[in-house]
């Protein structure tokens, strides 16, 4: 019974659930499947639906935003369109020094195609990523 048989789903730490979820829903426009307790917090997780599934579970922990790697990516086909629409609804997009970034922050990605990166309120890292 390989791993592979069965769906993945990325889980954030999240310091203020509220606040995360002001940040997911509001700003990044998910849709939340179900929400539950996170250890002894009512209501202290989100399950997110993206792609047609479920995709992202966000829960609220003391481990919060301690990563500094990406979480999770979503692969777009119209990267512009995707951080353009975000920005407007006030996400700011992380630029590395490493890196040159158009004005959207949107980087040359390796081995092709392109990047933008964004945190959400506890620093935890996301990327948006198209293969133009």
């Amino acid at each position: 019974m390989p791993l592979n048989d069965f769906q993945l789903r990325a889980s954030i730490a999240v310091s203020d659930i509220q606040r995360s979820v002001a940040f997911y829903e509001g700003k990044l426009g998910l849709q939340a499947l179900q929400s539950g307790p996170s250890a002894e917090i009512a209501g202290g997780s989100r399950v997110y639906g993206s792609g047609g599934g479920p995709a992202l579970n966000v829960y609220q922990s003391v481990t919060a935003g301690r990563s500094q790697a990406t979480m999770a990516t979503w692969y777009v086909d119209d990267i512009d369109g995707v951080v353009g629409e975000l920005t407007a609804a006030g996400v700011e997009f992380a630029r590395y020094a490493e890196y040159d970034h158009d004005p959207n922050g949107i980087t040359a990605r390796a081995g092709g195609g392109r990047i933008a990166w964004f945190r959400d309120p506890d620093g935890n890292t996301f990327a948006i990523e198209a293969d133009d």
